[in-house]
């Protein structure tokens, strides 16, 4: 007598992935992320209300503001080196620690002694520097890559949030507290951005409690596996895989699904270790393309309107409202723009990327013709909207694409050159502008931010940010 099987039970459609701001690991590092960027905006400004209350000189404030930026600069390469050496959160730990012990002595500086306010600011730079690689691959090891489009559109929305309600929050305090009290106040967000976030690996266990998890991926990772995007046992698993990502050890599959550090079995030196970072970075002919596109807008297009449209406001329209009007526009186009693409999946996602960095060029394009100051607000609110479909698909890519035990190296080469050049393209376009006139600068610039990111498109895997296109994309 036969038996007929009983019916398999339908099964029930997966449900639909929980946001990345229900995480309370992705909490805690925002929560984090947000404070050390508020801290960062902060101090610029309340030393320029230290000038303002005659308690620090206009020579002062940009030596201040130098030695911050030197120390930035200084830190930002050894903070990516050691975040990749050693524990992502106590990178991001001790950095910020150093930071907010920066504050008092800026404090105690103020009015005093130039000299130790000098060395506290390029402390703050230190710090500052440090933890941004840091904070960057923390990103990866602590949201899985389904959702970190989701989760950097959010930390970008909280800077950018901060920096719109951040200039009328602190003019409020400071009309209750002193310059040195709200010095102390920024050493306290640093502290927050130090204990706030969790430790790395939370995808990790994730991957490893669950079922079956073992038995879906290799026991390990080849460098070769990674580059091809074949290493998983499933479509949906290579799809989520950074494909190009090749480790110089085996990696277990929870650890390649997290983005942790691989520990290489023999230490080598700070020099060779940043060097080769800097192969890591050339293995992704997008990346290389992506700074340079970078370089162009950032030196020339956002200086020459950092420049131009303060004297633009003052000489074609006669007033400062159009200064604050097109800064408040930008800001807000970018809190538009982080929260388009949290949501938007572009197929093309790096051509879309690049025409939203070259969307910048209509910024200095307004300033170039005599128009209704309304056009230059609006002009200014696309070029923020822009900047952020590229920014946000930008981390993303870079911390799937690229190796995990080099991505804070990696990551630290773009703000070097972010933050590098920038002091450098405002300390020419400046002069440019007295010898040729705003116009045929303002020209150059635009061109640049036009022609420039519209090349990179051109480069070898610019268009998806990846060595090959997406599983969807080549099925179709």
């Amino acid at each position: 007598m036969t038996t007929t099987p009983a019916p398999a039970a339908a099964k029930s459609p997966a449900p639909p992935p929980r946001s990345v701001l229900l995480d309370p690991a992705f909490l805690r590092l925002w929560a984090g992320t947000t404070a050390s960027g508020l801290a960062t905006w902060a101090l610029p400004f309340v030393l320029g209300l230290a000038v303002l209350h005659r308690d620090l000189g206009a020579a002062g404030l940009g030596l201040v503001l130098a030695a911050r930026t030197a120390g930035f600069l200084a830190a930002v390469t050894v903070g990516g080196v050691l975040a990749d050496r050693h524990s992502r959160r106590a990178v991001v730990l001790w950095s910020a620690l150093a930071a907010a012990a920066a504050a008092p002595l800026l404090a105690a500086g103020l009015g005093r002694s130039l000299v130790l306010m000098t060395f506290a600011a390029a402390l703050a730079g230190a710090g500052q520097g440090a933890c941004r690689p840091a904070f960057q691959a923390l990103t990866a090891e602590t949201v899985e890559p389904a959702r970190r489009q989701q989760a950097n559109a959010a930390l970008t929305m909280a800077v950018r949030g901060s920096t719109l309600a951040g200039p009328t929050l602190t003019a409020l305090l400071a009309a209750f507290l002193d310059v040195r009290t709200l010095l102390l106040g920024i050493g306290a967000l640093w502290l927050v951005a130090a204990l706030a976030p969790g430790k790395g690996g939370v995808v990790a266990r994730a991957s490893e409690a669950a079922p079956g998890a073992e038995a879906a991926a290799p026991e390990t990772a080849s460098g070769s596996a990674a580059a091809s995007g074949a290493a998983s046992g499933s479509a949906a698993a290579t799809s989520e895989k950074a494909s190009g990502t090749p480790a110089p050890d085996a990696v277990s599959p929870s650890a390649a699904a997290a983005g942790s550090v691989a520990v290489p079995s023999v230490r080598t030196g700070f020099r060779a270790e940043f060097l080769d970072g800097i192969r890591e970075a050339r293995r992704h002919p997008w990346f290389l393309a992506g700074l340079a596109a970078l370089v162009a807008v950032i030196a020339l297009g956002y200086s020459a309107t950092s420049v131009a449209l303060p004297l633009i406001s003052r000489d074609r329209y006669g007033t400062e409202w159009v200064l604050a009007a097109a800064m408040t526009a930008y800001t807000v186009g970018a809190l538009v723009g982080a929260l388009v693409i949290a949501r938007l999946r572009p197929r093309s996602q790096g051509w879309a990327a690049f025409a939203g960095l070259g969307a910048y060029g209509v910024a200095p394009l307004s300033l170039m013709l005599p128009v209704h100051p309304a056009v230059v607000v609006a002009a200014y609110a696309v070029a923020g909207v822009g900047i952020e479909l590229f920014n946000v698909p930008w981390f993303t890519a870079t911390q799937r694409e690229v190796a995990p035990d080099k991505l804070a190296r990696v990551s630290s080469l773009d703000f070097l050159v972010s933050y590098g050049l920038a002091p450098v393209g405002l300390a020419l376009i400046a002069p440019a502008i007295g010898h040729f006139g705003v116009t045929p600068v303002l020209a150059v610039c635009a061109a640049a931010c036009f022609l420039v990111p519209a090349a990179a498109a051109l480069v070898p895997t610019a268009r998806h940010f990846a060595r090959t296109a997406p599983v969807e994309e080549r099925a179709g």
